[in-house]
């Protein structure tokens, strides 16, 4: 990669920010692409300094992790609707000296599916937490998919209260929320047509957990686990086992990296080259 004066700087930002794999999936991409780009990442505290610094240095984009998605809202000249409904930022665009920010995990989320073929419209589904991968995810399936319904089955009731009433106010089909349960589960996951888990349950170093087993689930169903660290969670193991049809976390991962790339660069993001990297990197 050529690094001289007129290479343009995206990075990811957050605390911790070591354990990112954004770096190499991104800047195998500028390579395959020709692009003078470079990606690193930051650990970042001081995030008002940190954006001051984004602007006089010209960075061009920024990847924007734990705990920072948040607190970056006010910090921006202009955000997506999307992602001020969502209330999240993990993706910023700096043109002209303004930094325009978005929130590329419900779209990744939406892109896996649809490459995976899974039918959204008129079906019923479930999600499985109510933080914020559930909120993105959440308002993206209402507002570019048409589901018949959408049922919250959040861990905490407040936060989970919060997002079906801010889902409602702008979603045209019905939409229910309430507290993650083994009863809950028990009732509402034999109907669902896509289960989507939202949950940190099953992630490394938790790989032997899941919030379903193949009991509760029937052939047919998909199953979405965005989990990405292990590839194959225990869920989708489970899920595998009862007939379902299933999708792996990083689909989502690779997805919402395709959306940063292209909204960077105004190219078509080298999907082949990026999931390589990423699932070497997994490895």
């Amino acid at each position: 990669m050529r690094i001289d004066a007129r290479t343009r700087i995206c990075a990811v930002i957050g605390n911790p920010v070591e354990h990112s794999l954004s770096p190499a999936i991104h800047n195998a991409a500028f390579r395959e692409k020709g692009l003078n780009l470079c990606y690193t990442a930051f650990r970042v505290e001081d995030l008002p300094a940190a954006i001051s610094g984004t602007r006089a240095l010209g960075l061009l984009g920024l990847s924007v992790t734990i705990p920072h998605k948040v607190a970056i809202l006010p910090l921006l000249d202009e955000v997506d609707e999307n992602a001020r409904r969502i209330g999240s930022v993990n993706t910023v665009l700096q043109r002209d000296g303004k930094l325009y920010g978005y929130n590329s995990d419900g779209m990744g989320a939406l892109r896996a599916l649809r490459e995976a073929r899974i039918p959204l419209d008129g079906k019923k589904v479930v999600i499985l937490g109510s933080g914020g991968a559930a909120r993105a995810i959440a308002f993206t399936l209402g507002q570019e998919a048409s589901p018949a319904e959408m049922l919250l089955l959040g861990v905490d009731r407040q936060e989970c209260d919060n997002l079906q009433a801010d889902l409602r106010a702008v979603l045209p089909f019905p939409v229910q929320g309430e507290p993650l349960s083994p009863e809950s589960l028990t009732e509402h996951i034999p109907r669902a047509d896509l289960i989507v888990h939202c949950t940190p349950v099953g992630m490394s170093p938790r790989t032997g957990e899941s919030l379903l087993g193949r009991e509760e689930l029937k052939p047919g169903q998909a199953v979405f686990d965005i989990v990405y660290n292990p590839f194959k969670t225990r869920l989708l193991a489970e899920a595998e086992a009862a007939g379902c049809r299933v999708l792996p976390g990083v689909e989502m991962f690779l997805h919402q990296a395709l959306f940063q790339f292209e909204l960077w660069t105004g190219q078509e993001a080298p999907t082949a080259c990026m999931r390589k990297v990423l699932m070497d990197s997994l490895s």
